[in-house]
């Protein structure tokens, strides 16, 4: 897949790693605490499958846990490395690996949580990364997926590959698409005093994440597939999962949240 149409998530994230501030790390690491508590995660196993910016890597070491993070994306393990390196002594290993290499994901183990936000649905065969990472949870599994719209979902599609595809074409595909997500909350914003009230908050998001690498993100990711919840859901609770919270876009654009855990055995 490595010289396949690919998004280079690595590079946006390392632009994210460069303009963000205190702030966006304590968030990252409060949506974490606000589902587990300050100390819910002491000396538990963590699995950050498709770190990212290693932000939240970072919060989940912080907070007492194990962590084994690893990307596919060169820049992606990068940028987690650099998060690693300012917390020496943290037991905090980082490497670069597939979420379809069988063999790479059952030499990291099994954890007691495994946590895969935003990163399956863009690895190219979903089902199959979903997969390998029930295999590797013993407790909790905690994803995100994009949600399936249909037709909506088929265009944006055909936008994602056109960026990836067509250099040129990139800054105006941004724009429709900041028009297209951005347009009317800018124009309710201005109404009010506040233009980019919303944009300068990422809508008032809760993890840290910046309006602007997001709208990049969303536009240019590819490989990029999608599934309905009640398909995501069949999916964990034929392989021994219980659903134990859930946040769906209501058949709107954006990722449906789940988390999982597994029943123990004799459990129907």
């Amino acid at each position: 897949m490595a010289k396949e149409l690919r998004f280079g998530f690595g590079d946006n994230w390392k632009h994210y790693l460069d303009s963000i501030g205190r702030h966006n790390l304590d968030a990252a690491q409060t949506s974490i605490a606000n589902r587990y508590g300050p100390d819910g995660l002491a000396g538990k196993r963590f699995l950050d499958a498709g770190s990212g910016s290693g932000v939240f890597s970072r919060a989940a070491a912080l907070m007492g846990a194990n962590v084994v993070s690893f990307d596919f994306d060169a820049a992606s393990v990068a940028c987690t490395r650099a998060l690693q390196r300012q917390l020496p002594g943290y037991p905090w290993e980082v490497s670069q690996g597939s979420l379809l290499d069988e063999a790479f994901m059952t030499s990291l183990g099994t954890f007691d949580v495994v946590y895969c936000w935003g990163v399956a649905h863009h690895i190219g065969e979903m089902w199959r990364a979903l997969e390998n990472l029930a295999r590797r949870a013993t407790g909790d599994i905690i994803i995100s997926i994009y949600n399936d719209q249909g037709k909506p979902s088929k265009r944006w599609l055909a936008v994602k590959r056109a960026y990836n595809r067509h250099r040129w074409l990139r800054p105006l595909l941004i724009a429709c698409a900041w028009c297209r997500l951005w347009g009317v909350k800018f124009i309710i914003d201005t109404l009010h005093g506040s233009p980019l009230k919303r944009w300068r908050t990422n809508n008032s998001d809760t993890r840290g994440m910046s309006a602007r690498h997001d709208l990049i993100d969303w536009v240019g990711g590819y490989p990029f597939e999608v599934a309905k919840p009640e398909q995501i859901f069949n999916f964990f609770l034929a392989r021994g999962f219980e659903l134990t919270d859930m946040t769906t876009q209501a058949g709107g654009i954006g990722c449906n949240e789940f988390a999982f855990r597994r029943r123990p055995e004799g459990d129907a």
